[in-house]
């Protein structure tokens, strides 16, 4: 056997579990230490096999000699090592070699091998790898910090899923409440929509928590393996640098982006009623567009139905991506890409407010313009007395009299928002563009009026009739 075939495994005695001494051979192909077989065969009181029990014939063993040379010679080198020098030249290690990222000894400087190598003295490399693993050990603890801060994000989500369920939930039984016992059939039916997406919703955040923690849990892990290797010694440090340096290689990837996690409010509470118009057509209100309060900024309440939206004191919600926080806003639950689309909006006597579309892909974290070029077609009340078309730049609309409820009308083949007074239906303004994503309609409210009082924006319902045939 070549020593160079053989593991550390492969030279341990079966009887010892040590590096084979004057390793012999039985008849069954079995190696033993030669002091090893004869205690065994003292005690045992037969001439058999240690692992096989298979029995010898009388004789002495003869020696493996090529097990016994790759025992000896993997004694050499386990010694040379432990003495830091070089298992070819048996000089001390005092050179290191930038190509093969390796110590070696004098002796092998001038070698064929490491002749036109880069060299320098051992403490000299240290220190500059030491310095190179350090920088990257920075980048990976940056890194850690980063998901730590997304973990504590995730459980925050998390914590938050289970209060908006639960209010909906309340949301959902204080209406069908108003619909008396005969509705208590839907009522447990939508209810076991929302514990489904409840607990699906919830699990995913599990599962992606439980996602994160492992990562912290894997990096942590490695750089205290590399803090550790960090502070060992020149030599030991430099002959373990490979190893060092591959686990400082970390893949770990960044925290996703988890979109739609959140509980889909517009689903289980927009047009309630409306979902069972067939058996209570008398009471049931229809509106085109409900709100999303996935998308809202934080000081923003809602009604019941979600119909509604008004200034409110601050809420703790997560800064989920859908949301906005650069303007007090909110979208539409539904979008659209083509046809035609109009809903009313009782603005009330309200002093500042904005309404109109955006499109999908406007910057909900980053504070920019109300103009078509950032993806908005809005127009405004300012100060009670000022209206605006928020083009570029903003144009002055002059109007006969304060409107209080406003239509309107989307075309998103033509390319066209119109916005009229509803009470007498004089056209108030019309922007032209090419929609080239998904368009939402846009509201947004103004802050507290005099008072303490913050004056509602409310999409107006449509009237509905029921024909049977």
């Amino acid at each position: 056997m070549a020593a160079a075939t053989l593991s550390e495994e492969d030279l341990l005695c079966p009887q010892c579990s040590d590096i084979y001494c004057l390793p012999v051979v039985l008849q069954c192909g079995h190696n033993i230490c030669r002091v090893c077989l004869q205690k065994f065969w003292e005690w045992k009181g037969c001439r058999e096999c240690p692992v096989c029990q298979a029995v010898s014939v009388f004789g002495r063993p003869p020696i493996n000699l090529a097990l016994k040379i790759a025992a000896d010679n993997y004694q050499v080198q386990r010694t040379n090592r432990n003495q830091e020098v070089c298992i070819l030249h048996n000089e001390k290690l005092k050179i290191f070699c930038q190509n093969d990222e390796e110590p070696i000894c004098l002796v092998c400087q001038t070698s064929r091998q490491h002749r036109v190598h880069e060299c320098c003295p051992v403490d000299e490399a240290a220190q500059q790898k030491k310095t190179e693993i350090s920088v990257k050990v920075e980048s990976l603890r940056k890194k850690l910090r980063m998901l730590s801060k997304t973990k504590e994000q995730w459980e925050e989500t998390k914590n938050y899923i289970k209060t908006q369920a639960d209010q909906n939930e309340k949301a959902i039984k204080e209406e069908f409440e108003k619909l008396h016992l005969f509705l208590l059939e839907e009522e447990n039916t939508r209810l076991k929509v929302l514990k489904q997406e409840e607990e699906i919703k919830t699990q995913v955040m599990c599962e992606k928590l439980e996602l994160i923690k492992s990562q912290i849990k894997s990096l942590s892990s490695i750089i205290s393996d590399i803090e550790t290797a960090l502070r060992a010694r020149d030599l030991p440090f430099l002959q373990d640098y490979k190893q060092t340096k591959k686990r400082v290689k970390c893949n770990i990837q960044d925290p996703e982006c988890i979109r739609d996690i959140l509980i889909n409010s517009s689903k289980h509470l927009g047009l309630l009623k409306f979902g069972i118009w067939k058996k209570m057509a008398k009471i049931v209100k229809y509106v085109p567009v409900t709100l999303d309060p996935n998308t809202a900024q934080s000081n923003l309440k809602f009604s019941e139905e979600l119909t509604c939206v008004q200034y409110s004191s601050k809420q703790l919600l997560p800064d989920n991506p859908e949301r906005c926080t650069s303007r007090v806003c909110v979208l539409g639950a539904t979008s659209f890409i083509s046809g035609k689309h109009s809903w009313t909006v009782d603005v009330g006597q309200g002093r500042d407010w904005y309404i109109g579309v955006a499109q999908e892909s406007i910057k909900r974290k980053s504070t920019v313009f109300l103009e078509p070029a950032e993806g908005f077609w809005v127009i405004g009340l300012c100060n009670g007395d000022s209206f605006w078309a928020q083009t570029s730049p903003r144009t002055k609309l002059m109007l006969k009299q304060k409107p209080e409820r406003i239509t309107v009308e989307l075309d998103c083949d033509k390319g066209k928002v119109v916005f009229i007074n509803a009470a007498d239906l004089t056209p108030i303004h019309t922007f032209k563009d090419r929609f080239t994503e998904r368009i939402y309609p846009y509201m947004s409210p103004g802050l507290l009026e005099k008072g303490g009082n913050s004056n509602p924006l409310t999409i107006c319902p449509m009237d509905i009739t029921v024909d049977v045939e």
